[in-house]
């Protein structure tokens, strides 16, 4: 069963773009997994260095058994303490829907 994680980071504002670039690589290798469903960056609008990743895969074990021990996380995983004001805030989700603009496709998941 696929699962969706909400990742919330208060990142140092001078580590912006350190952040940033060590994010965008891991987002980058990440889209060539095959377990992997889609993932969204954002920024909040009042804070420029507040973000929310929301990525989805195919099963939460393949996440934590496999994908979290990719040599491309490595240096993102050890560089996160230096760059964030607090940990991250990570909550598990199931996906039961999800829309997607243009097509007019609905996916719809069972539940």
């Amino acid at each position: 069963m696929a699962v969706t994680y909400a990742i919330r980071f208060s990142v140092m504002p001078d580590q912006r773009v350190r952040f940033l670039e060590l994010l965008n690589d891991v987002l980058d290798a990440m889209r060539r997994e095959t377990t992997f469903h889609d993932a969204a960056l954002h920024v909040d609008p009042e804070d420029e260095n507040r973000f929310l990743l929301v990525e989805t895969w195919e099963s939460h074990d393949d996440v934590v058994t496999v994908q979290l021990n990719r040599s491309y996380r490595h240096a993102w995983h050890e560089a996160l303490p230096r760059l964030l004001e607090a940990p991250r805030d990570v909550s598990v989700w199931e996906p039961l829907r999800a829309d997607r603009g243009g097509s007019g496709l609905q996916q719809v998941f069972g539940h």
